[in-house]
C-alpha cells in the first residue's frame, strides 16, 4: 500500500475573512512549517484530515502533503473544531525527516475485562496517551494494556507497560497510573431527621393544686376569727 496523499493549494490571501470566504467553498486553511522550512500557507479539503484524524494511527499518521506538483512528509501537529458543530476550522501540519527523532503522544488501548470490573468496581483511564520520543517510521499506532487480572483497587502505572524500548524511548514518568480500577460509588441516603416528640412534664408530688392550698387557708383563718 502506496502512503497517504493529501492536495493542498497555496494560500494567498490570508485573515479572517479570506478564511471564511474558504470554508464557505469546502476548504480550510492551514500552515506547513518545521524541518528547515519556512512556514506555508495552504488549505486543504477538511475531508481528508479528518479522515486522517479518525484512522487507527490518527495523529500519528505520516502522509505526504502535495503543494503545487511538490510533495513534503508531515503529520498533523494541532488543529481546531468549530466548537458548536464540532467542525474542522484548521489545521497545522508539521514536515518531518524521517531520519531525525521526534516526540510522539501514543493512545492507549485497553485489552480485556477487569476482573474488578466484573465484580462491579470501575475502570478509570488516567493517562490516554504514552509520550515517546523515536524515529517516525518506529512510533507504534497504539500501546496495549491488558487488565485482565485487575481486581478493585488494582492499577497499572507507565512502568508496567509493555513497550519495545529498542527502537523508542519513554518519556512519560514511571510512576505515573494510567488506569486503576476504582469501587462501585455508594449512593448516601438521605438522613431522616425524627420529629421531636412532646414530653408530657411530670406532675409535682407532695404540693397540693394551687386551688385546693388556698381553699384549706381560708378554712383554717374562718375557725379562727369565730375562736375570738
Amino acid at each position: 500500500m502506496g502512503k497517504l496523499v493529501v492536495l493542498a493549494d497555496r494560500r494567498e490571501q490570508l485573515g479572517k475573512n479570506s478564511n471564511r470566504r474558504l470554508r464557505a467553498q469546502g476548504q480550510i486553511p492551514a500552515v506547513v512549517y518545521g524541518h528547515e522550512m519556512k512556514s506555508l500557507a495552504v488549505s486543504v479539503d477538511p475531508k481528508d484530515v479528518d479522515r486522517i484524524l479518525h484512522s487507527e494511527t490518527g495523529r500519528n499518521t505520516i502522509f505526504e502533503l502535495e503543494v503545487g506538483g511538490d510533495t513534503t512528509e508531515v503529520l498533523i501537529k494541532d488543529y481546531h473544531l468549530d466548537p458548536i458543530k464540532g467542525h474542522l476550522l484548521h489545521a497545522d501540519f508539521q514536515a518531518v525527516a524521517m531520519d531525525e527523532r521526534m516526540v510522539f503522544e501514543v493512545p492507549v488501548q485497553v485489552v480485556g475485562t477487569a476482573k474488578g470490573v466484573i465484580e462491579g468496581g470501575i475502570l478509570d483511564t488516567v493517562m490516554r496517551e504514552i509520550q515517546l520520543e523515536c524515529l517516525p517510521g518506529n512510533v507504534p499506532d497504539h500501546i496495549r494494556v491488558e487488565v485482565s487480572e485487575l481486581d478493585i483497587g488494582g492499577s497499572v502505572r507507565v512502568r508496567d507497560l509493555e513497550i519495545d524500548l529498542s527502537n523508542v524511548s519513554l518519556l512519560s514518568e514511571p510512576d505515573l497510573v494510567v488506569l486503576t480500577v476504582v469501587p462501585p460509588r455508594v449512593e448516601e441516603e438521605p438522613e431522616v431527621v425524627a420529629e421531636e416528640e412532646e414530653v408530657e412534664e411530670p406532675e409535682l408530688i407532695g404540693k397540693g393544686r394551687p386551688e385546693e392550698g388556698e381553699a384549706e387557708e381560708d378554712k383554717e383563718q374562718e375557725k379562727k376569727t369565730k375562736q375570738e
